[in-house]
């Protein structure tokens, strides 16, 4: 059985606790470069379920923060 990157990521964090999720965010920021793919598909999810407005709460924080 091959399972993508994507799924690994997923079966990982699925039926975690907020504050395990949380716990597993905080960890990964600032930390090893590999780890940037599993932050890339968590925010994938959270962009996907976002309403407009959080997604332009999202790209004003990332921009103000890239200035």
């Amino acid at each position: 059985m091959n399972i993508t990157l994507r799924q690994a990521i997923l079966q990982r964090v699925n039926n975690k606790t907020n504050e395990e999720l949380k716990e597993i965010i905080e960890d990964s920021i600032g930390g090893e470069e590999k780890v940037l793919p599993g932050l890339g598909v968590l925010f994938e999810i959270i962009w996907q379920h976002s309403e407009a407005s959080t997604q332009d709460t999202l790209v004003a924080t990332l921009k103000a923060q890239l200035e």
